[in-house]
């Protein structure tokens, strides 16, 4: 059967004049105080770190009111972030509620949301060295929560493969290893993330989602501050900067460098873990 394609109707220039409105508008959201968590940043303690090897993922934990930051080393990659609360796996980061408080990309100032029904703050991006890039000509701007992440299932769909080196598989088996528990187990926990370098946007013409080289090098990061306690899972993709293909060994890929750090005592002064929604959950019952 063909598809049919529908002449315009005589208003139709009318119709896509009509100026967009905002879905949420912000003013009313509640702000991070920036400088003061950059003031406690300046004295902190380095307490730990872990390398995730290319094509790999490794889980690391944060407790609230500490920072970590993600780093390029050895070459251009991007990476594909989950968080969870440390104690609650059912609160975990919220990729769709987050894009539509700060937009497709987040950068400095920006936080990751938690699910329902807790939906706060779980971390707060406190610096960006690729904050420079903006929005390229092409519409594409950098670390996205438009993405899913590269998975098994979705290439078997659309090729027939058994890869079992993307993001999803390598997230699903860190917080299986992680948590020690069976790899059917961890999967349901593994949800949408945040694409840390990667360079995306959405085509004009088609609307689809595109990649692009990431303009992350080595010595570029991203860092956070945990606003709760916090479990991170990330995945160094098998798509490298995502310059061509992802879920492939053909791709030049390099491993990620995350750093945990603890500030001074006192130097959070007036800093409290944000309570969980404070919406009572009757539903109109």
């Amino acid at each position: 059967m063909a598809m049919t394609k529908f002449s315009a109707p005589s208003d139709a220039v009318a119709r896509r004049a009509v100026a967009p409105v905002i879905c949420y508008p912000t003013e009313t959201l509640p702000q991070p105080d920036l400088a003061l968590y950059r003031a406690a940043r300046e004295g902190a303690t380095k307490t730990g770190e872990v390398l995730v090897r290319a094509r790999d993922a490794l889980c690391f934990e944060v407790p609230a009111g500490h920072f970590f930051r993600i780093t390029s080393v050895g070459g251009p990659q991007v990476g594909d972030l989950n968080l969870w609360n440390r104690s609650d796996l059912s609160e975990r980061f919220y990729s769709g509620k987050t894009r539509a408080l700060h937009g497709t990309h987040i950068t400095t100032g920006d936080r990751m949301w938690s699910s329902f029904p807790h939906m706060r703050p779980m971390a707060t991006i406190v610096a960006d060295t690729l904050d420079w890039y903006g929005v390229d000509p092409f519409g594409g701007s950098v670390h996205d929560v438009i993405g899913t992440r590269c998975d098994p299932y979705t290439g078997n769909l659309l090729a027939g493969t058994q890869y079992h080196h993307c993001c999803h598989s390598n997230l699903t088996r860190a917080l299986a290893d992680h948590l020690r528990i069976p790899l059917t187990e961890a999967e349901p926990h593994v949800h949408d993330v945040l694409n840390v370098f990667m360079c995306t946007g959405f085509t004009r013409d088609t609307g689809q989602y595109f990649m692009k080289a990431s303009p992350v090098r080595p010595g570029d990061y991203l860092e956070f501050f945990a606003e709760i306690d916090l479990l991170g899972n990330l995945s160094a993709c098998p798509g490298g900067d995502c310059s061509s293909e992802h879920s492939s060994d053909v791709a030049s890929c390099h491993p990620l460098l995350v750093e945990t750090f603890a500030p001074e005592e006192g130097s959070l002064s007036g800093w409290e873990s944000p309570a969980p929604s404070g919406y009572d959950r009757t539903h109109g019952r």
